[in-house]
Parts: C-alpha cells; sequence; structure tokens
C-alpha cells in the first residue's frame, strides 16, 4: 500500500502517528518482559545486560550512516519502509534459538533496525508538522500510547498465557509495525506541503561546538538512565516481590504520564528554553531513580513512574526541538541519527555496568543511576555558561508550548 492510495480524508499526521503507535508498540512488550524470559532461560543479569547492550554497542557505527543515508533520498519515508521490514522478519528467529548466543545473534539483528528506524522518523515527523504548522508532540504522543497499551496488556496476557507467549506476542508487534511502514506519508513534500528552506546548519560540523556537544551529552545520559528501566526493571520488581501482573501497569503507568504530558504540551501555552527544560528533566530524574533504590511500596512506585511525564516527555522534546533549532532539512535526520549515537553509547555504558551493580547491590544500585543523571544536568548547565553571545545570531534555543517551531 503506497501512501497515494490511502484516502485522502487520513491525514499525513494521522498516518504517521499510527506509525508511531507500531513502534514503540513492539517495544512496550519487550519492556515489560524480555528480561524475565532471559532469566527464565538461566541467564545471569550480567549477560542480560551484554544481551540489551549490544544492538545499543553495534549502532554507534551504522546509526549516523542510516541518518546520512537517509538525508539524500528523495524521502525519508524508504530507508523507514526498508528498517522496518528487516526488524519485522529477523525476530521468526526466536522461535529457534535458545542458550545466551543464539539469543545474542538474533536480538542484535531484530532491534538493531527497529533502533536505526527511530530517530529517521522522528526526524522526517517533526520536519513535517513544521512545514504543515501541526503539532509534533500530539502526533509522537501516539507512539507513547502504543508503549502503554502494550505494556498494560502483555504482562497480565503473558501471566495468564505463561512464559511461551512472550515470543509470539513479540514477532506479531514487529511484523505490524513492518506492515504499517507502508501507509506512511510523503514527509519532505506530501499533501499540503511545499518544499522549503530551513534555517540553520546544513553540515554538522558547523554546530559541533563544545557547548553544543555538552547539550547532547546531557540529553544522551538523561536518555539511558530509563533505558535501565527497560533492561533491569521488571527484574528487580519482580525480586522486591512485585507481581508479574502489577509490572505491565506499573511499566503502562510511565507511559501514560508520558503521553499526557505530549497531549497537553501544546496547550501549556509555555515559553521555555530548551535546555533548561532539559536541565530540570535531569534533575527530577535524580530523584526518582534514588527514590527506586530503596525498594518503595507499589503506590509509592506508580508515584514515581508518573515522574516519566518530566524525566522522558520534557527531556526528550527539550532535545529533539534543540536540535531543530540549530540544523537544517539537509542534516536532519543525521544530527539525530548523531544525538542518538550519543545517547546509544550511554546507555551501553550504563546498562553493562547496571548489570555488575544489581548483581553487587540489588536494588541499591539505582542510586549510581541517580548520579549518573545528577551528571547530565551539570552537562547542559556548563553548556548554558559556554555558548558565546553571538552564536545566538545562528538560531533560537527557545520553543514555545503552543507553537514550538522554531
Amino acid at each position: 500500500m503506497s501512501s497515494s492510495t490511502v484516502a485522502p480524508r487520513v491525514s499525513p499526521e494521522l498516518r504517521a502517528a499510527i506509525y508511531h503507535f507500531a513502534v514503540f508498540g513492539s517495544t512496550g512488550v519487550s519492556s515489560v518482559y524480555f528480561g524475565i524470559w532471559l532469566a527464565n532461560r538461566g541467564i545471569g543479569p550480567d549477560e542480560i545486560g551484554i544481551i540489551n547492550a549490544a544492538p545499543l554497542l553495534l549502532m554507534l557505527l551504522l546509526n549516523q550512516l542510516v541518518g546520512r543515508i537517509a538525508d539524500r533520498m528523495p524521502d525519508w519515508r524508504g530507508v523507514i519502509i526498508v528498517l522496518s521490514l528487516i526488524a519485522g522478519a529477523v525476530p521468526i528467529g526466536l522461535f529457534f534459538v535458545s542458550g545466551f548466543w543464539g539469543i545474542l545473534l538474533v536480538w542484535v539483528l531484530s532491534i538493531m533496525p527497529a533502533f536505526a528506524l527511530v530517530p529517521v522518523v522522528d526526524a522526517a515527523t517533526l520536519r513535517m508538522t513544521q512545514r504543515r504548522g501541526t503539532d509534533f508532540s500530539t502526533v509522537r504522543a501516539w507512539g507513547t500510547v502504543g508503549f502503554m497499551v502494550t505494556t498494560f496488556i502483555s504482562g497480565p496476557l503473558i501471566a495468564w498465557l505463561g512464559d511461551g507467549a512472550f515470543v509470539p506476542l513479540f514477532v506479531a508487534f514487529a511484523l505490524l509495525r513492518a506492515l504499517l511502514a507502508f501507509q506512511l506519508p510523503q514527509f519532505r513534500a506530501g499533501e499540503g506541503q511545499t518544499k522549503s528552506a530551513t534555517k540553520g546548519a546544513r553540515r554538522l560540523r558547523e554546530v559541533l561546538k563544545p557547548w553544543f556537544l555538552l547539550t547532547l551529552a546531557g540529553v544522551a545520559i538523561l536518555y539511558s538512565t530509563h533505558a535501565v528501566i527497560s533492561a533491569f526493571g521488571a527484574l528487580l520488581w519482580k525480586e522486591q516481590g512485585i507481581s508479574e501482573g502489577l509490572i505491565g501497569p506499573l511499566v503502562a503507568t510511565m507511559a501514560a504520564a508520558e503521553a499526557v504530558m505530549m497531549f497537553v504540551w501544546s496547550r501549556l501555552k509555555l515559553r521555555v528554553s530548551a535546555r533548561h527544560l532539559i536541565l530540570f528533566a535531569c534533575l527530577v530524574a535524580a530523584f526518582r531513580w534514588t527514590a527506586m533504590a530503596f525498594s518503595p511500596p507499589v503506590w509509592v512506585l506508580f508515584c514515581l513512574q508518573m515522574l516519566h511525564s518530566v524525566t522522558f516527555a520534557m527531556g526528550y522534546l527539550g532535545g529533539i526541538y534543540f536540535l531543530a533549532n540549530w540544523t537544517s532539512d539537509e542534516i536532519a535526520a543525521e544530527a539525530q541519527g548523531f544525538s542518538y549515537v550519543l545517547q546509544q553509547a550511554m546507555s551501553v555504558l550504563i546498562i553493562l555496568g547496571m548489570g555488575w551493580l544489581v548483581a553487587a547491590f540489588g536494588p541499591m544500585a539505582w542510586l549510581f543511576v541517580g548520579a549518573f543523571s545528577v551528571l547530565g544536568a551539570l552537562c547542559v548547565a556548563l553548556s548554558l555558561k559556554l555558548q558565546p553571545k553571538s552564536a545566538h545570531a545562528v538560531a533560537p534555543d527557545e520553543i514555545v508550548a503552543s507553537d514550538p517551531t522554531p
């Protein structure tokens, strides 16, 4: 199905929202049960850390290249479709492997293309909504809704059907994501759009200054602390005595909080610096992860999960608009890919380290994650201090909640 065959009444924003739903829905399934599924197969915390970190490590070599290729294509849509097809077919191999090495191989080949398409679709959707005068955060919110729905359903469903239901459920969502990629719109010049030049750097090296890189480092640190939830959250909560039936709702709660923030963002009518938004998110994250270390009761965990609206949603919006403000369409996917490389590098470090820390300290390992969040805040604060005043002439650093385009 090509985008031209979709009924005109289905807007480009709706088609992009549907795809985002499927992309993050697939992530939701793995977030709830993958760590437990691995542990049930005799794979220890250190090996779980390796399996979760390996795709991130390999993507360090490929992510920016994928973004560069996507930017040079007539439209970002083609690259997204190819990556979706690969990420949909490879997970079928999970039916035929067992043991650490077999699972590691299939998981890496499944997750790499799934990770690679995210910065491309983020950059493509943001630029499309900016041209059309619509709201990116509302479109992206449907990805969070997809994550929320699958996490809320998959936990109880797997608890009811048994351990063997995880792989079929994960594969089903991977194939659905591949199918829905074909209904995506043309992002560069689809209906209701006109090609237009955008302000900002046309080459990545034009903005790779210390103050710019420090902000991306802060975003990367903040992002990486959330990767711990996917890799170890369910496992640590189970060890704390929380039932598998509650783990899904716990993960879904943070997704719901994120979705609410995405949906209401354009209605807040705030004028806020992108970097101050990231800084605030880092500080709230430090509190959130530190509180996790003390194995709080379930009701407190639900409250902490609601802080995801700040620690992830606000931090994510701050980061993506910071990049969009300072770069042009010509390097949109490449710049976003570069940011993702940093995020993945930090995620590799913290996931590998967390595997050892969990084995040594159990839930108290969250204290290290909290300290890492403080480091992210310091990076952003230093960026604000180091930026030359003359750089303000290049592009603004302010985003406006009611109209977040630069």
